[in-house]
């Protein structure tokens, strides 16, 4: 498993909406945000979205 990138895997369950990053913006659409459907690093989300699909990942597969 790659540690580093663990917290990218969570899935979101709420809705979570961020501004669009500089380099990415399209003009005429600056002013709409993009919503997020798996979680980033920085979000507090995060570390709950990945422990939550972790944890179902293993009881489906038979650990305690």
């Amino acid at each position: 498993m790659d540690v580093k990138s663990a917290f990218l895997n969570g899935v979101l369950e709420e809705e979570v909406y961020v501004e669009q990053p500089l380099g990415y913006m399209r003009r005429g659409e600056e002013k709409k945000v993009l919503r997020l459907k798996k979680a980033l690093c920085d979000l507090k989300q995060a570390p709950q979205a990945w422990n939550e699909r972790i944890d179902t990942y293993f009881k489906k597969n038979g650990y305690e």
